[in-house]
């Protein structure tokens, strides 16, 4: 995985506990890239990253770790076209970047 927009080799000196967090983020938004994860590491970090992964792969996740079925979230319309207006009002995290 290349990030041409992170330091890492800073990131990792400095803040090696978030750079840990940052790039297991990172794996399962933007691929593994034949990389596997540990399982008991993403179950550890959980409820750090959870915030901040994509929807859909944080929702294959916790079904794949704890056996959780998707549930339609109270408000979102069957064919997602109010998305956007349904996350503005229902986000739980107020940050934008990782």
């Amino acid at each position: 995985m290349i990030n041409w927009n992170t330091d890492e080799k800073r990131l990792k000196k400095n803040h090696p506990e978030e750079y840990k967090l940052w790039r297991l983020t990172q794996l399962i938004n933007y691929g593994l890239e034949g990389e596997k994860l540990d399982e008991e590491e993403v179950r550890a970090a959980w409820p750090k990253i959870k915030d901040t992964l994509a929807i859909n792969k944080r929702k294959t996740l916790e079904f794949l770790l704890w056996n959780k079925r998707w549930e339609k979230p109270k408000g979102l319309l069957p064919d997602r076209s109010n998305f956007w207006s349904w996350y503005a009002k229902n986000r739980t995290s107020g940050r934008i970047f990782t």
